[in-house]
């Protein structure tokens, strides 16, 4: 068994497409219209679907805004250089609501990203030991991306 997915449901999915592939440089890996159902899943992610756990944003077509509730945590992304990161995502337009630093009562270092929605984006520091061989995507490109969020 793995992970595959996490679903959040969007108020407006050009403008969290835009928030996940410009700000937080995810690739849109796959997106479909339902119109019997009137909703749209489009799947974000760092990596393929076969291998890697993705985001599935749901698209609700006569749902403009939901309540995120007090169950609701958030999603954690695993960076290379966070101040880089959170540079890189205030740059493209992103809202840094926790700037990075150690968590309370420990020592690994976090910050805290904002979607249009409402949704809050962790942000961890990976230690040397636990870095991947590939490149940082948010931190990746030179120059931010038109439009913003």
């Amino acid at each position: 068994m793995r992970l595959l997915h996490t679903m959040l449901r969007v108020g407006d999915l050009e403008r969290s497409l835009r928030f996940y592939t410009e700000v937080l440089a995810m690739r849109l890996l796959r997106r479909r219209d339902y119109p019997e159902g009137r909703f749209t899943l489009a799947f974000v992610g760092y990596g393929e679907e076969h291998d890697s756990t993705v985001l599935e944003l749901t698209h609700n077509w006569d749902t403009s805004a939901y309540e995120i509730g007090a169950g609701y945590g958030h999603i954690a992304i695993g960076v290379d250089d966070i101040n880089a990161t959170c540079a890189a995502i205030s740059d493209r337009g992103g809202r840094i609501v926790r700037q990075p630093g150690p968590m309370k009562h420990g020592s690994t270092v976090i910050a805290f990203v904002e979607d249009p929605d409402g949704y809050k984006v962790e942000l961890i520091q990976l230690s040397s030991s636990s870095r991947s061989a590939t490149t940082d995507p948010v931190t990746a490109t030179a120059a931010p991306p038109p439009g913003g969020c």
